[in-house]
């Protein structure tokens, strides 16, 4: 492997010295900003150790699930190893400068049952705060070869976070934390820095562009306010100017106590804007009968309006209600991805940040979810939305169903 070190940072490069003078120890998490480059060095050290280790022991390298493996780190191994580099997600195989190297999900926790019986030589991991503690501590008593290493990225999370508690601020473990910035990343161009640092507000910002372990406190969307929500007279002048390419429904099924919810979104030209354009809500939950038909009305009403809709994206865990809204609109109707909470709130901070996201007036009930979710203070280990009938949170769930999907086009990622 041939890289060439002036298109490292000199972060960069000062971490691939540290590799070389043998300053690596048994668990290694490069940690800090976005874009700050610390995955890609990760991914060079990564295969640099890789290349000088036994080609006759066993490897892994390991994402929350797999998909996101193959997007942030073995599409970019091929680039930089070429043949020297193959995998298959299918076999869940790869094959790194002849050494074998399994492949696998932490996706819930059940996942550390796929780890056992296994002896490795070394792993990586991608996004390890994402990873249960379980996992991550099953996969260290895997890691039982002779001068066994471990690789991990992970951005920042809450301080009581278990990475943090139990290892980064653990003295007596064999660990090196190596920080990022992101002006670490000395080839981003200063005006998509002061772009991207203009996307983040509050907690996301501390974490994702100062790279501090941050606790969540307060208002959840505090940069949301009435320069957010737009009458229909301007929603009509916006879209002469941006016409809209394509509008989504996101569904949320309502439960114990919960309400049923429908978000119309859509997405103008370049995926510039969005715009929360009607909602339904209803917290009586008479039947299902009710449910369909309330739904293939207010399809039926929307695609009136805006024949841009074409999808609508539902909650996954009532499969018989998904299947009766397909037999009853004309339409796609898919389950939603369902990401992490967490990760669909930053996303629409982004948007709401960067004055990218719109609601329009009449959606009352989207635009009071918005303004009173708050995080849950009762959860000292992970960060969660209070979620206790307190707040409206399906019609969120809704509005971030119509949204997550379109992630890559938002944000050019």
């Amino acid at each position: 492997m041939d890289k060439n070190s002036s298109s490292l940072s000199p972060k960069q490069r000062e971490v691939l010295q540290m590799l070389k003078s043998g300053q690596m120890k048994r668990i290694n998490i490069f940690e800090g900003s976005v874009r700050s480059g610390k995955t890609y060095i990760s991914i060079i050290v990564w295969g640099f150790w890789v290349a000088g280790s036994p080609k006759d022991k066993a490897y892994l390298m390991a994402g929350k699930t797999l998909r996101t493996l193959k997007r942030n780190v073995l599409d970019i191994m091929s680039g930089l190893f070429g043949s020297n580099f193959s995998y298959n997600l299918y076999k869940k195989e790869a094959e790194l400068f002849g050494r074998k190297i399994y492949l696998e999900s932490a996706a819930n926790s059940d996942s550390e049952n796929k780890l056992r019986g296994m002896t490795l030589m070394g792993a990586y991991c991608d996004e390890l705060t994402l990873f249960t503690e379980s996992f991550f501590a099953m996969l260290l008593s895997r890691l039982s070869e002779r001068g066994a290493k471990l690789f991990a990225t992970t951005n920042p999370d809450d301080p009581s976070h278990w990475l943090k508690k139990n290892y980064l601020d653990n003295k007596s473990a064999n660990l090196l934390s190596i920080k990022f910035r992101l002006e670490d990343n000395i080839f981003l161009p200063k005006e998509y820095i002061k772009q991207l640092s203009a996307e983040f507000h509050g907690v996301f910002y501390d974490r994702f562009i100062l790279g501090k372990w941050t606790k969540a406190e307060g208002r959840i969307y505090d940069g949301f306010s009435s320069k957010n929500i737009i009458s229909a007279k301007m929603l009509s002048q916006r879209l002469e100017e941006k016409r809209l390419i394509i509008s989504t429904v996101g569904v949320d099924y309502g439960g114990s106590g919960s309400a049923s919810a429908f978000a119309h979104v859509g997405f103008d030209e370049e995926f510039s804007n969005v715009y929360v354009l009607s909602e339904y809500y209803d917290k009586e939950n008479r039947s299902a009968e009710s449910l369909i038909s309330a739904f293939s009305r207010f399809i039926g009403r929307e695609k009136a309006r805006f024949p841009t809709l074409g999808r609508v994206y539902c909650d996954s865990a009532e499969q018989l209600l998904v299947k009766s809204f397909r037999k009853a609109v004309k339409v796609e109707v898919s389950n939603a991805l369902k990401r992490p909470i967490n990760t669909r709130i930053n996303m629409l901070n982004r948007l709401i940040a960067s004055e990218r996201f719109f609601v329009l007036d009449e959606c009352k009930r989207t635009i009071d979810a918005i303004e009173n979710a708050v995080w849950d203070e009762r959860s000292p280990l992970l960060d969660k939305r209070l979620d206790n009938g307190t707040s409206n949170i399906d019609s969120l769930d809704a509005l971030e169903y119509a949204v997550e999907r379109f992630e890559k086009q938002l944000f050019k990622l």
